[in-house]
């Protein structure tokens, strides 16, 4: 048989059991080997087989009890006296063998400790549920991977065993026995097990007190501090400090080994291969306990971590919650922020994208108004009434308190603070708000309670909102206001009153640079000194300015109903949204097609401008109701709507015009399409429609002309005048020309062939006019050598000049004609090349006719000689001056300069925000052609011997050179004169 200690040493773990523990060990007789075989056999099986390590740790303490009681027994002095350490230090050192026993029973006794913890801890294991342990798990005997195949047939055939793991603590017998205590409670607070924490602090409250905020710190914070309030610190009333926790013993009385003087004599006996327990004493350790104020500053850290880490604000309520209970000062208000904002967090409507993240410190950032907003925000119409009872009201009450509690009472903070977010807040929510406060309503579910407030609140969010289509939210907020009966009571000083709070506000809602926008709280201020007879016509004014606002929407010219208030007693402005309705509506295709159209546009724009159910203006009341018809009717002609506009004159009961307004609003329309036309051409675009607009009117003189200048700008446009090189001249810069002549003068000089276009031309309208354009073309055809079309203008030219002498004979105009007939009749009569004698006298002799008189020598001269050039053409042929040199010398006789000339220098002004020329440029020009009269003349005096002496021989022999000189200087500055368009 072999030896039971070599036995036991070649035994595998799973091989000890409790029969062989006490088969084997109790047969050896060394107490020492016993002892060590049981500290050292450590059960490490898969169950944790706990019996087998109780019989384990009995069995070493059974053997270590006779060293026990002879170390005891030894160290007595005297009957009934205690040990001493000396005596058992003396013992020990006489018998280190029992010193040794003793050490190890002391080892055995903790572990056995231990274990009986660990027994109790698994027993309470299986009554936490909200552990962050395996759960209960589904095994599918069959191994199928899906059980919800939606394809799969109905098989009952594989039953399936429902099991449930066995719950564990996080660590085995063999390290609940060895460990550290502060480790394993850590590791059990951060799995959560609180249930098992809470036996494992309760038996082990010496080594863990200390470090119960280190065992804290480890609880995730999203656990309920409900499951580990035996943890948290409370404050014990009587001392004001700290309370410990409850705490159990884990034996009746200590062992001799555990007492003070045992514990002493085996120090000091102590060797160091002797096993151990690990001590517990981090440097992170509290062993004293707290005052208020540090526990309060740890109650909130943790909250801040809490909400950190997790966002559960219900959490931190509640740890706040068990603080304040647990007799925590000043909690209380922190209480109330997280209560309310848990409220924001948890009771609040929510958006599916909603997934904002709150913490305490945005909480505390945000005002009063912006909390209401928020818990607000997502409310739906439905739950709105019960939101603002249900949130909004007790955060106004809390507010209310605190304000009360700091001595700064304010009973009208609730209502002041709703009311402002009202007049924040959206169109539709102030709707929804309003909604759910109508008068008919149980006064206990009104979110307004007060009818004239609501009213005050109604008129500023409706007049501060800007929005342009959101007609029918107002009028659901308008529908919710209350009505009063008024009847019998005086109010002409109340309506006066609210007649110059509108002229006020008017004036206020005006933008400027400085404040473009009105906001409702500003508007309420002018609301609120209002009693209820001047509130009950506002409302009226109110009415009619919402069903004001809603026709000018229907016809696409939105107003802000603050463009109401502004226009209320502005007449310019009224006009300015009248013409702006006819003329925007009628250009809108989709919105005016027909007749019916038409009729109803203008029934809407005489309603608006009537008055109302209490004789109230609308929004064009300042307008009378004939000039609405006008502006009507000529945004009507704008859109080239004439048929429609004459059968609505014929046939329309709303439109009566008189003839002459018809008249008058037919040419400004037609003259306003003119200016505004980019073609001259009167048959496309809006020159047709200029020429169409007149057709409405009946014929008349005024009608004709305009239709003659539309026509003859039409012509004008043909010849391709330029304005600028390569732009056309625009009808716009036709109708500013002031000297019209400047126009047939650009016509002349840019085409070659226009003199022979007379009829065109002559289209100016006046007589005086007429004979200017006929001297120019009989100038423009003698250029051309074209000297019988020369000679039949000139002759239509002085055939005008007698009918305007002889019909206006003390006309101012008369002598303009005479001046511009006798320069064109004398040079066609000076022309050499000119061979019709009969007419070149005539043409003279109208020129003696019409000159002034300093021209009569100079005329008579020329007369003389002409005979004599007649007859000596064949002679003179070959030494005749060229045709410029003839015009030069002309220039010279008569004083003045040739046509040809003054077309050149013809300029048509331009209007004042076209391009205005240059004043320098301009004298710089008329300079030079001064300068070229003046050498014409001289060149002409001089040019050959003959001519000069013949020029001179021509003058009578009384007129000596100065004379000559003289009348040269005169007929020279008569040019110049007649050049730069001085009158004479």
């Amino acid at each position: 048989m072999s030896d039971p200690a070599t036995l036991w040493e070649t035994l595998s773990p799973s091989d000890v059991t409790p029969e062989v523990v006490a088969n084997l060990l109790s047969s050896i007789k060394d107490d020492l080997w016993v002892v060590a075989a049981c500290a050292d056999q450590l059960v490490d099986t898969e169950n944790d087989d706990v019996a087998l390590q109780r019989r384990l740790l009995e069995l070493g303490l059974e053997r270590t009890l006779s060293a026990s009681i002879r170390a005891k027994e030894t160290s007595l002095v005297g009957e009934g006296s205690s040990t001493q350490p000396s005596s058992v230090v003396a013992h020990f050192n006489a018998r280190p063998e029992d010193a040794e026993l003793c050490h190890v029973r002391r080892l055995l006794l903790a572990r056995l400790d231990r274990l009986g913890v660990y027994e109790k801890m698994v027993e309470a294991l299986s009554d936490d549920d909200g552990s962050d342990i395996e759960g209960s798990v589904d095994i599918d005997l069959d191994g199928d991977d899906w059980d919800d195949d939606p394809w799969a047939e109905q098989d009952n055939s594989s039953p399936k065993t429902s099991t449930k793991t066995k719950a564990k603590l996080p660590f085995t017998l063999t390290i609940a026995l060895t460990a550290g205590l502060l480790e394993q409670a850590i590791l059990l607070a951060s799995t959560s097990l609180l249930k098992p924490l809470q036996v494992f602090v309760q038996y082990f409250f010496d080594s863990l007190w200390p470090h119960r905020f280190k065992i804290l710190e480890n609880i995730p914070e999203h656990v309920d501090p409900s499951r580990f309030a035996f943890l948290l610190p409370s404050l014990e009333s009587s001392s004001s400090l700290e309370q410990p926790w409850p705490h159990l013993a884990l034996r009746d009385e200590l062992d001799w080994t555990e007492t003070p003087n045992a514990t002493e004599a085996l120090a000091q006996v102590s060797r160091p291969e002797w096993a151990t327990l690990p001590a517990v004493s981090p440097p992170s350790s509290t062993p004293d306990a707290l005052s208020p104020s540090e526990l309060e500053l740890w109650y909130k850290k943790r909250v801040d971590e809490t909400i950190e880490a997790s966002g559960m604000i219900d959490i931190a309520l509640s740890l706040v919650q068990h603080g304040a209970s647990q007799g925590i000062p000043d909690l209380d208000s922190l209480g109330e922020e997280l209560s309310l904002l848990s409220r924001l967090v948890y009771d609040t409507s929510k958006d599916d994208e909603d997934d904002e993240d709150w913490t305490l410190a945005r909480w505390r950032a945000m005002d009063p108004s912006t909390v209401v907003s928020a818990y607000l925000a997502h409310s739906s119409p439905d739950s709105l009434q019960n939101d603002v009872q249900r949130l909004v009201m007790p955060y106004l009450f809390v507010l209310e308190s605190r304000a009360e509690r700091d001595g700064r009472a304010d009973p009208d903070l609730p209502q002041r603070l709703l009311y402002e977010h009202v007049l924040n807040a959206s169109l539709e929510r102030v709707a929804d708000v309003f909604e759910a406060s109508k008068p008919t309503l149980p006064q206990g579910k009104r979110i307004l309670r007060n009818d004239e407030d609501m009213a005050r609140l109604a008129l500023a969010c409706l007049y501060g909102n800007s929005s342009l289509d959101s007609w029918p939210t107002m009028s659901r907020i308008f529908e919710c206001l209350p009505a009063w009966e008024l009847d019998g009571r005086d109010g002409d000083g109340e309506e006066d009153a609210m007649d110059m709070t509108i002229v006020s506000l008017g004036e206020f809602v005006q933008p400027t640079t400085t404040h473009s926008y009105s906001s409702p709280s500003e508007l309420l201020v002018f609301f609120k000194p209002l009693p209820l007879i001047s509130l009950s016509r506002a409302l009226d004014i109110l009415d009619v300015h919402l069903e004001s606002g809603e026709i000018l929407s229907r016809w696409g010219v939105p107003a802000p109903l603050s463009w109401f208030l502004q226009s209320h007693h502005k007449e310019a402005e009224q006009r300015a949204w009248a013409n702006k309705m006819a003329r925007r509506a009628g250009g809108d295709v989709e919105t005016i097609q027909t007749q019916e159209d038409w009729e109803w546009l203008l029934g809407d724009m005489l309603k608006l401008c009537g008055k109302g159910e209490h004789g109230l203006k609308g929004a064009f009341g300042l307008i009378p109701r004939d000039d609405v018809k006008k502006i009507f009717f000529s945004g009507l002609l704008s859109t080239g709507a004439y048929d429609i506009a004459k059968s609505m004159l014929a046939h329309s009961k709303k439109l009566k015009l008189s003839a002459q307004d018809i008249e008058e609003i037919c040419l400004s329309c037609s003259r306003e399409l003119y200016d505004n036309a980019s073609s001259g051409n009167f048959r496309f675009g809006e020159m047709k429609m200029a020429y169409d607009c007149l057709e409405v009117a009946r014929e008349s003189p005024i009608i004709r002309r305009e239709k003659d200048f539309i026509e003859a700008t039409s012509r004008l446009s043909s010849f391709n005048i330029v304005s600028r090189p390569g732009l056309p001249i625009s009808p716009i810069e036709i109708r500013l020309t002031k000297d019209r002549l400047s126009l047939v003068s650009r016509v002349l000089s840019s085409n070659e062939d226009a003199y022979r276009h007379t009829e065109v031309i002559l289209d100016l309208g006046d007589a005086v006019a007429e004979i200017k354009a006929l001297a120019m073309i009989s100038e423009t055809a003698m250029q051309a050598e074209d000297f019988k079309l020369a000679s039949e203008n000139a002759v239509r030219m002085v055939s005008a000049v007698e009918h305007l002498r002889s019909s206006r004979p003390n006309d101012p105009f008369v002598e303009e004609a005479n001046l511009v007939s006798w320069v064109c009749a004398f040079q066609l009569g000076r022309q050499s090349e000119f061979e019709d004698t009969q007419q070149k006298l005539f043409f003279l002799g109208k020129a003696l006719e019409f000159c002034p008189p300093g021209a009569y020598t100079r005329l008579e001269d020329a007369y003389l000689e002409q005979p004599t050039a007649i007859s000596d053409v064949q002679s003179r042929s070959a030494r005749r001056p060229t045709r410029q040199q003839d015009y030069n010398s002309l220039a010279g006789l008569s004083g003045a300069a040739s046509l040809r000339d003054r077309l050149q220098q013809f300029h048509m002004p331009s209007p004042p925000l076209l391009n205005t020329p240059d004043a320098a440029a301009l004298a710089s020009k008329t300079f030079r052609s001064v300068r070229a009269n003046f050498s014409s003349f001289r060149s002409h005096s001089n040019d050959g011997e003959g001519g000069a002496q013949g020029s001179i021989r021509s003058l009578p022999r009384s007129v000596n050179a100065e004379e000559v000189q003289k009348q040269a200087s005169r007929a020279l500055s008569a040019g110049i004169g007649w050049l730069i368009g001085a009158e004479e």
